[in-house]
């Protein structure tokens, strides 16, 4: 599912993404003209907008998008606690609505509940450059619009080279968190799934880190 996240706040901007990407595409923009620059190229499955951002604020934008005929579901957050900011919310064309503080699982409880309200399915689809994107569920690549299939471990260590971007990963943690226990492999396998990952998505998008192991970046 893709989301495109509006939020001003840098430390909160920061929180949410990281915590969003682990289990969703997320796109971050910082107010209405950059949320405007990412719909021109970009459908979502899922907008959560803040209230409180420079120029125009979430509930106008959301009105706005509604007038323009997009049906994207949103969910609104805020500091406000009153009961006429909900009612704008959801006259302005909301979904949901979540008061700050919240919890994370919070957030991501009525992320899932938007889900099974509006059937959004999880493609689970992301961009690794310009002309590659990597379908983790269907365990390969679409590569200047032909497929690639890659295999099963292949596909497990592209999603966990993308979920942990520019971090120095050893063998060790490879083979541990994408192999059995009894069927750990030797450097020399790791290596051969490796090497398959850059004849595919290129060799500049993961780095070896001699004696240490790998970044992908």
């Amino acid at each position: 599912m893709k989301i495109l996240l509006m939020e001003d706040d840098a430390v909160l901007s920061d929180i949410l993404i990281d915590f969003l990407s682990e289990s969703w595409d997320v796109e971050y923009a910082y107010d209405s003209n950059a949320v405007y620059d990412k719909l021109e190229s970009n459908n979502y499955d899922l907008f959560i907008f803040d209230i409180n951002v420079p120029g125009k604020n979430g509930l106008e934008l959301l009105k706005e998008l509604r007038l323009f005929n997009n049906t994207t579901p949103a969910i609104i957050i805020t500091a406000y606690t009153d009961t006429k900011h909900l009612k704008n919310a959801f006259e302005s064309g909301a979904h949901d609505y979540i008061k700050k503080p919240f919890e994370l699982d919070e957030l991501n409880m009525r992320i899932l509940n938007t889900k099974k309200l509006f059937h959004i399915e999880t493609k689970e689809s992301i961009k690794i450059s310009e002309n590659i994107i990597f379908c983790m569920n269907e365990k390969g690549v679409t590569k200047d619009g032909v497929k690639i299939s890659l295999g099963t471990k292949d596909s497990l260590l592209l999603s966990y080279f993308i979920k942990n971007i520019g971090r120095l990963i050893k063998n060790e943690e490879l083979a541990q968190n994408i192999w059995d226990f009894d069927s750990l492999p030797s450097d020399a396998t790791l290596r051969s799934h490796i090497r398959t990952l850059r004849e595919v998505i290129g060799k500049d998008k993961i780095k070896t880190i001699r004696g240490e192991g790998y970044i992908y970046e």
